[in-house]
């Protein structure tokens, strides 16, 4: 199983990116999955979560600038990030859940990609 994340980037303050995920190894289409990042010096923190209906859920901190959202029958996931600031600087992972529904909890992810690099510059 391997999760991709793709997209990072320079970017500065006010611009946006488009983050995504492909998943290989077996379908994630029941699962929920979501994004997180780690900013250096901090813990990993919740970014944003789909389930497998595309219900969603995000980080008080991104509500209202990002978009979370999946392919429905296919194994790919994205976020849309508008309206950066410099404290989204970090490295972002995409993750897939052991459950169907939507979770913020790290602990509740059983596979995880290796990042992908956000910059935003003030």
């Amino acid at each position: 199983v391997q999760l991709v994340e793709s997209g990072g980037g320079l970017v500065q303050a006010g611009g946006s990116l488009r983050l995504s995920c492909a998943a290989s190894g077996r379908m994630f289409s029941n699962n929920g999955m979501g994004w997180f990042r780690q900013a250096p010096g901090k813990e990993r923190e919740f970014v944003a979560s789909i389930g497998w209906k595309s219900s969603t859920y995000y980080a008080d901190s991104v509500k209202g600038r990002f978009t979370i959202s999946r392919e429905i029958m296919g194994n790919a996931m994205y976020l849309q990030m508008n309206s950066l600031k410099p404290e989204d600087t970090g490295v972002y992972y995409c993750a897939a859940a052991r459950g169907s529904q939507t979770t913020s909890r790290l602990s509740e992810y059983q596979y995880w990609g290796h990042g992908t690099k956000v910059t935003v510059s003030s």
